[in-house]
């Protein structure tokens, strides 16, 4: 009797370890895709500068896959305008994009999508401002003659499109640690109870007289 007693918690117990070892070889891959994230990045986040720099550069905590469309960075001047000059390069953790010269003082809005060595692709955005900036020197053109009106049948000049920025979307590490710690929590919760119920049955056999007979 007092050995049944005694052996009969140790099969929850042995199943609350088991769900604690699932859930981390479940939930472990998903916590450490989600280390894969900006560390560093000039202008900084928030940051003011004098005027706008020749590059933006963003640094990140894992090597970056540096294929055809992994990595876009869009950078727009406070009226809405793109300042970036030629595509962004990938130097293993390093990306520089490289910037238009001439902006005006404001906000500037960063927009940046990359894929990391995982296969994983992050995008985020954030906000830099330029102080004082370079206003662009119009530049001087000679008097020309005047010519004649252009007659109703020429084509107009079609207006330049603006390439739609790529849309940021939310890291997901928070939600993953805050799951994880939740999980590990409730489990290690459950063990305790176990024991401390496998102690009071072992402690109320060993007072109750009948198992002695």
């Amino acid at each position: 009797m007092q050995t049944s007693a005694l052996r009969s918690p140790a099969v929850p117990f042995a199943l609350a370890v088991t769900l604690l070892t699932a859930f981390l070889v479940l939930f472990a891959p998903l916590s450490a895709s989600a280390h894969d994230a900006l560390v560093s990045s000039s202008p900084e986040s928030g940051g003011t500068v004098d005027t706008l720099p020749a590059e933006l550069t963003l640094t990140f905590s894992a090597k970056l896959i540096s294929g055809e469309g992994a990595t876009e960075v869009v950078v727009t001047d406070p009226d809405g305008n793109s300042v970036i000059d030629g595509p962004a390069v990938v130097d293993g953790a390093i990306v520089t994009q490289p910037l238009t010269s001439g902006g005006g003082a404001g906000e500037y809005h960063v927009i940046w999508k990359v894929v990391s060595s995982d296969g994983h692709p992050t995008s985020d955005e954030y906000f830099f401002t330029v102080a004082t900036g370079t206003e662009a020197t119009p530049t001087p053109t000679a008097s020309a003659p005047s010519t004649a009106a252009p007659s109703q049948n020429e084509t107009a000049t079609p207006e330049a499109t603006s390439t739609p920025a790529p849309t940021a979307t939310s890291s997901a590490s928070a939600w993953l640690w805050a799951l994880s710690i939740g999980g590990i929590a409730v489990i290690a919760a459950l063990m305790v109870w176990y024991s401390v119920r496998a102690r009071k049955n072992g402690t109320t056999t060993d007072s109750d007289p009948s198992s002695e007979r």
